[in-house]
């Protein structure tokens, strides 16, 4: 076996903010366990912080949605030739991927052909859809670490070398300090997205649900919290001057969703960190309709939604889709307001909930696990 590159860079793959997040908890508990450890790739802030020497922004595939995608596609086709390049020339260590699988796939495409072992780190979510991929994951990959307590068995019945390490959001959120504080009971959060598609389609219906509970409840106050790299400006014009919003910065994002009584998000990580700290959530998501008509054709779950996949049935209620309108958000964001039975019962479900995601520790335990492998390669 190869031992030239034993002491060469490790190659980090990231297309998300969350992403960014998890990877940069990755690369931090690496330096602990293998200090002389350094990184290379493509990720955000986060990972950059961290000790991630970038090479691509995840900015260039922030995309959202199977048509979506299509319309970058030939300036994507032109980033993997570069990433082609670059990979070929450096010939890293290993390659961690992580989430992201439409473009991450072809990374590991790439690595095989180069002979690079590959390790997927927040394993893809698709036991939602298209299931068959983890044949592609088997063939690609040296070893799926997952983050979810149902995932481990999705994988194994594809035969696949897999270890399940708990989540790592468990590791970020300061949930003992975000307990103890106080939360106003007339604050609405507001999340509209990370990608510039989203926030187009779901922050004007959010604005609308706004105006729509103004009449019954002319006390709220709203506060906004911007995505990593998401113009204030970009979100304000699509905001009705008559109700007051205030927009945070991501560094308090936790805090900001800990204080608001509930929050209306596009759904994703953040639906997850929410549950976590204890806040219920209106869930919204939509994409065009071709996306929808193929999604449905190959959705296999009955969620879209971490925390009511985690718990098997519909903790935060989820708008898809003509539901994800301002009607319907401002009639479900009400029903909280209107009936703290109801309310309690979101928040006791949300502890519960809390026990279900591992204990602290998942970016440590899942370094271990690929620089222990990567030692036996002697690589």
């Amino acid at each position: 076996m190869h031992t030239e590159n034993s002491t060469g860079p490790i190659w980090i793959n990231v297309g998300e903010a969350s992403g960014d997040l998890h990877g940069a908890e990755l690369i931090k508990r690496f330096q602990e366990i293998a200090p002389e450890t350094s990184f290379i790739g493509m990720g955000g802030p986060a990972m950059e912080a961290a000790g991630l020497d970038v090479h691509f922004s995840m900015k260039l595939i922030s995309l959202v949605g199977i048509t979506e995608i299509f319309g970058g596609l030939p300036r994507i086709l032109k980033l993997l030739g570069q990433i082609k390049r670059e990979l070929t020339s450096i010939r890293p260590r290993a390659i961690i991927l992580v989430d992201c699988p439409e473009f991450n796939f072809r990374i590991a495409k790439i690595a095989k052909k180069l002979n690079i072992p590959v390790y997927y780190y927040i394993s893809p979510q698709i036991w939602a859809w298209r299931s068959g991929r983890a044949n592609f994951l088997r063939d690609h990959v040296r070893k799926v670490i997952c983050i979810l307590p149902f995932e481990k068995q999705f994988y194994q019945k594809y035969g696949m070398d897999v270890d399940y390490v708990g989540h790592p959001l468990m590791d970020v959120l300061p949930l003992e300090q975000l307990d103890a504080l106080p939360v106003d009971t007339h604050k609405i959060g507001l999340l509209p997205g990370s990608r510039n598609k989203e926030v187009s389609t779901l922050l004007p219906e959010f604005a609308g649900a706004a105006q729509l509970l103004h009449t019954a409840h002319p006390h709220l106050h709203y506060v906004m919290v911007q995505a990593p790299g998401m113009d204030k400006k970009r979100l304000l014009s699509d905001w009705p001057k008559d109700i007051p919003v205030e927009i945070i910065g991501p560094e308090t994002r936790y805090e900001t969703f800990r204080s608001c009584q509930c929050i209306i998000a596009a759904s994703g990580t953040v639906t997850l960190e929410t549950a976590l700290i204890g806040t219920p959530v209106q869930v919204a998501y939509k994409v065009s309709l071709l996306s929808e008509f193929i999604g449905r054709l190959l959705v296999n779950v009955d969620f879209i939604s971490l925390p009511n996949l985690i718990a098997g049935h519909e903790i935060y209620p989820e708008h898809i889709q003509k539901d994800a309108c301002a009607e319907t958000l401002a009639k479900s964001v009400s029903r909280w307001l209107d009936d703290q039975t109801e309310y309690d019962r979101v928040k006791k479900e949300l502890t519960a909930l809390r026990t279900m995601v591992g204990t602290p520790g998942a970016p440590l335990r899942a370094a271990r696990i690929i620089e222990h492998d990567l030692t036996e390669l002697g690589r």
